[in-house]
């Protein structure tokens, strides 16, 4: 999938590795042999050195050469407007320098490389996806311009930064393009995107590697690798660091060598792994052993899986081909029918909108349907507003679902994953023009059976138009493994007899296309009593006859329940252990009322377990706010939906009542609590912290406003001087995405940030220390060669300013690092220098 677009293939053995017939060796680190030349300090941006060292680089890529290497990274990691910015020097000078510098060197293939832009994309940050895209699409002109012959995207952590990266890539230039993204301990990146929803998004966008580098040794990738290759539909590429670094006289050294490096390396290979190569703290020597245990292999076959697969950055729905399994669909955000919905979007209260997305996922939704046709409005503009907000408080994949291909291509192409594109249907003119955003954007897409002559009748009829939208889309590079059939529903009270047809019709397209089916099923039950009763049995049986995918209000009983129980009859809920646990102590709901023939109401049968049950408050109602308890309730789930639009009014609601202290302590604090939590356990990711850290940010602007009389220090989260951090990316060091996220976290949760910015010198860091009083200091690296700054900002400050803590964090940092540097804490992210920090000042 992805763009289709001729690709132009340097050579017979670049040509091999495409089609896995032979293993593609890179090169490794740079950093550490930059250091070891003497290089580190000559420019703020080492990339530079292409221009002014070209002879020094060179030697260094030439050593890869000669260990056998055979594509060359260009010297070009960081290489964007953003970071060239005041250098004097072009983002195409700079390619076309690092180029010649490679050719130099003997490179039989160079990759022009393309690393992180340095900014967070919105929302977390201020960098849209199109100037990201006009940032990368420069960068991808120019290594192509160049002479390379292929690009890589490398060490990003944000999917939406990498899509961008791709995507650009893939439509600018006619090279191969190469995408990893780096992960931690966890098996996430940072913003919580697992390995297979990385390869799953950037392998159906056109990326013809995907993979893994950076962050993590070969024994800690090999298991995320393996995660990988079975979701990844071209090569897999994994680089990983020589270990973990450590400082030794002054200089970063890693514990991995070259020979246990290779034979780490082996597990990786039998994942079906073809282009490999090194990163942080790999030398030429380890590249030498890694190229002769390639010599004594082959390339295994590929572990892809196919499946039906919708991604959202930190989760995804897939179901395998083959096999029996079910995902549901919540149809709550289309405002058919739903005045209040209607008026929401009309109104742009996309709050609204988070709300019912909240409480579909509470209630065992798979993948949320996304429908925003309402008249009067600019639908491009507002579907694209209203997935962007979901996606940053809601983790659940998407379903965009439109009549408009240009809200669905506005939507589908900023889309942070592979969203699922809800509709085409069997008409010429709408295959024309919804199947190239599906193919360019790896979607995986519903296909609806009506054309020019309406709905059939029929089952063989309805058949015959899915069979042709199958066609068009693999006509299209669409595979029938993204593509679902929606036999559509008729209501059983005016078509009765086409009810049994388009379950027949489920069947068939199962039977003869392969594919997944898609149906809207409380469409049945119109015009009839006791829907949910209807609804739910026509679900069973559909369900029986092959469907995979129902569209429906997970907040219904009976759809929950039937859910449930069809998948412990289908094995998808192995041993039936979910079933057990929600279930074990519900009763009968025809014992009573019902068993005698007394009427039930509709939804009386719900489980207590019932997913569509509302979730319990988790944080303690005190008793200073026992008469406000369902007040206190519905703003911890504010704080936990991360919905801070109504966290001002909420807030302002309470202070008519209770002191803002109180409010602070006993209820912003125990959810924040709780948020932490959630984080540490894997049930939010750094989105859902930023979003209830900043509903938390909505109350207490409220309190700090209108209690401007509390004493100071009372307030548990007070900003001023007495609770001021410094933060700062250390000397030499220009990559402050890490920084940013700290201290936008920081700053919800009201501490005042004093921002040195990047590239920070000891004595810049220790000036700011006695200029402003600051008692605790935060210090970000991501560079292996600027740890060493990081040691001697420490040891300065300290010297000078004893009483001052200094925490450390970033990607090339771990604990027992920050302890052998004399760092006072080791902050492993974001929330845990929150954590650090509100401890600290207590």
């Amino acid at each position: 999938m992805g763009c289709k677009r001729a690709v132009r293939i340097a050579n017979d053995h670049l040509r091999r590795v495409l089609a896995r017939e032979d293993f593609l060796l890179f090169d490794g680190g740079m950093g550490t042999l930059v250091q070891e030349a003497g290089l580190a300090a000559v420019h703020e941006n080492p990339d530079l050195l292409n221009l002014t060292h070209p002879d020094e680089i060179a030697a260094i890529q030439r050593r890869y050469v000669e260990a056998r290497a055979q594509c060359i990274t260009t010297n070009t990691f960081g290489s964007n407007r953003l970071k060239l910015e005041g250098t004097g020097v072009t983002v195409a000078e700079v390619y076309s320098a690092a180029a010649q510098v490679a050719r130099a060197a003997g490179a039989p293939l160079v990759a022009g490389d393309i690393g992180p832009t340095g900014a967070l994309l919105a929302p977390l940050g201020s960098l849209s996806f199109d100037d990201a895209y006009d940032i990368f699409a420069e960068q991808a002109r120019a290594a192509e311009a160049a002479g390379c012959d292929l690009i890589v995207v490398e060490t990003m952590t944000d999917l939406l930064e990498a899509k961008a990266a791709v995507l650009a890539s893939v439509e600018q230039t006619a090279l191969p393009v190469f995408a990893t993204m780096s992960f931690g301990e966890d098996g996430r990146t940072f913003l919580g995107t697992t390995p297979a929803i990385a390869a799953s998004t950037l392998s159906a966008l056109g990326a013809a590697a995907v993979g893994l580098n950076c962050s993590l040794g070969p024994d800690e990738l090999a298991p995320l690798a393996a995660e990988a290759a079975s979701f990844a539909r071209g090569l897999l590429m994994v680089q990983p660091n020589a270990g973990l670094p450590r400082v030794e006289d002054g200089r970063t050294v890693f514990d991995v060598g070259p020979d246990e490096f290779a034979r780490a390396m082996e597990p990786i290979l039998d994942a079906g792994a073809t282009v490999v190569g090194g990163c942080c703290g790999t030398t030429p020597a380890h590249i030498a052993a890694l190229a002769q245990l390639l010599r004594e292999r082959h390339p295994v076959a590929a572990a892809y899986a196919p499946a039906f697969t919708v991604t959202g950055a930190q989760a995804m729905t897939s179901l395998p081909a083959g096999e029996a399994q079910v995902a549901v669909i919540g149809e709550r955000i289309n405002p058919t029918g739903k005045k209040k919905l209607r008026a929401a979007i009309q109104a742009g209260d996309f709050d609204y909108l988070v709300g019912e997305a909240v409480a579909q996922v509470r209630a065992g939704a798979d993948i949320l349907d996304v429908n925003v046709g309402v008249p009067g409005i600019d639908e491009p503009a507002v579907l694209l507003r209203a997935v962007e907000t979901l996606q940053a408080t809601c983790p659940a994949p998407l379903q965009l679902d439109s009549a408009d291909p240009a809200a669905i291509e506005a939507a589908a192409r900023r889309y942070a994953g592979r969203p699922m594109v809800n509709s085409v249907n069997g008409k010429a003119a709408n295959l024309a023009a919804v199947l190239p955003v599906v193919a360019r954007y790896g979607c995986t897409v519903v296909g609806l059976t009506l054309d020019e002559d309406g709905i059939p009748p029929t089952a063989e009829g309805r058949l015959a138009i899915a069979r042709r939208i199958v066609d068009a889309a693999e006509e299209y590079g669409i595979p029938r493994e993204d593509v679902a059939i929606d036999c559509l529903v008729m209501a059983a009270a005016t078509n009765q007899a086409e009810v049994r047809e388009i379950l027949r019709a489920v069947t068939l397209c199962k039977q003869e296309l392969g594919v997944r089916t898609v149906l809207g099923v409380s469409n049945v039950s119109f015009g009839l009593p006791a829907r949910p009763l209807v609804n739910s049995v026509f679900l069973a049986a559909a369900f029986g006859a092959g469907l995979d995918m129902p569209i429906l209000n997970p907040l219904s009983a009976r759809y929950a329940d039937t859910v449930a129980t069809f998948r412990v009859l289908n094995g998808q809920d192995a041993g039936a252990m979910e079933f057990l646990e929600g279930y074990a102590a519900a009763t009968d709901p025809y014992d009573g009322p019902a068993a005698t023939g007394a009427p039930s109401s509709p939804g009386a049968a719900a489980a207590p377990a019932s997913a569509a049950a509302a979730e319990e408050c988790p944080v303690a109602v005190t008793e200073a706010f026992a008469d406000d308890a369902e007040a206190v309730r519905a703003m911890v789930s504010l704080v936990l939906q991360g919905r801070h639009a109504p966290m001002a009014a909420a807030t302002a609601d309470l202070l008519e009542r209770h002191d803002g202290i109180a409010i602070i302590n006993d209820v912003f604090v125990p959810v924040l609590d709780e948020v932490g939590r959630r984080y540490d356990t894997g049930a939010f990711f750094l989105p859902q912290l930023m979003a209830a850290a900043e509903a938390v940010k909505a109350g207490f602007d409220v309190i700090r406003a209108q209690t401007a009389d509390a004493a100071p220090g009372a307030v548990a989260f007070a900003a001023d001087s007495e609770r001021a951090i410094i933060v700062a990316t250390v000397e030499g060091d220009i990559h402050d995405i890490g920084k940013n996220i700290v201290k936008m976290l920081l700053e919800n949760y009201g501490f005042l940030v004093v921002d040195l910015g990047r590239d920070v010198a000891p004595e810049a860091v220790l000036a700011a220390v006695q200029d402003t009083g600051a008692r605790l200091v935060g210090l970000s690296a991501l560079m292996t060669t600027t740890v060493g700054a990081m040691e001697r900002t420490i040891t300065l400050v300290h010297e000078a300013c004893p009483e001052v803590a200094l925490m450390v964090g970033g990607a090339v940092v771990t604990e027992d690092f920050a302890r052998s540097i004399g760092a006072d804490f080791y902050a492993k992210d974001a929330a845990e220098s929150a954590r650090i920090a509100t401890a600290f000042f207590s």
